[in-house]
């Protein structure tokens, strides 16, 4: 499908949030997606992902996932500089504002005439996460989580006890885990931490790892794995098929 591209912004508890929509040019409602990006925000290559999706069938929501802490537009460089102020978002941001952001979203969503009211979360990096605490809210039916950072260590402010991994008994949707068995972010103990206890919860779950570093997905840079990459794209499409 051809896709139609639009920004809006929504009101938050935390401010204004700019949101970028990607949606199939075509009429009818569609299944939707918010589509959390990694520390850089709303980059080429997160641009280029949500597009993909959009394609396959999805309206895709991509939020400024530190809107708060930048100004509206933002986009942070692969560089040291983006990296550096990426990282500082990251550990100001408490998980309760990325909670009411997602609420922000489902509310858009379900006033939308081209969407049909299903809707799931994806991400990277600490979209990963952000997808992954996503489907904390009732109204969010699965999340694809690809090398989903800081859910192991708990390094995300938070309140006591409302930690990610701590809540993973409350998701009450699918969840499909993507790590990469390079990625240095979530070494191999990291890994075993989050499958014990999602076993242990009775988390409904996916496990994948593949042979892959860190932003294996990004199609920028020499970490970039195309046949992977396409390979997620496919599982992504199947598994919101099913779910949405």
């Amino acid at each position: 499908m051809q896709v139609l591209t639009e920004k809006t912004v929504l009101t938050t508890s935390s401010g204004d949030m700019q949101v970028e929509i990607f949606r199939p040019n075509a009429p009818g409602r569609f299944p939707s997606i918010i589509f959390y990006s990694e520390i850089f925000q709303i980059t080429a290559p997160i641009a280029r992902s949500a597009c993909l999706m959009a394609g396959l069938g999805f309206v895709v929501i991509v939020p400024e996932v530190f809107h708060e802490l930048n100004a509206m537009g933002t986009v942070l460089a692969y560089d040291d500089a983006g990296k550096d102020k990426g990282n500082s978002d990251k550990f100001t941001k408490a998980l309760e504002s990325h909670d009411s952001d997602t609420q922000a979203i489902v509310e858009w969503n379900q006033q939308q005439s081209f969407t049909a009211g299903s809707i799931g979360a994806m991400g990277v990096c600490i979209g990963g996460h952000l997808a992954f605490r996503a489907a904390l809210n009732k109204s969010i039916a699965s999340a694809f989580c690809l090398y989903a950072t800081d859910i192991h260590s708990n390094t995300l402010p938070c309140k006591e006890g409302n930690d990610s991994l701590s809540r993973a008994a409350d998701i009450n949707g699918e969840v499909f885990m993507v790590f990469g068995k390079q990625d240095p972010h979530v070494p191999v103990d990291g890994r075993l931490k989050l499958y014990q206890h999602f076993q242990a919860c009775g988390l409904n779950f996916n496990w994948l790892e593949v042979n892959a570093v860190h932003a294996f997905m990004r199609d920028e840079g020499d970490r970039y794995d195309p046949a992977l990459a396409l390979d997620m794209y496919a599982r992504a499409r199947e598994f919101f098929q099913r779910t949405l």
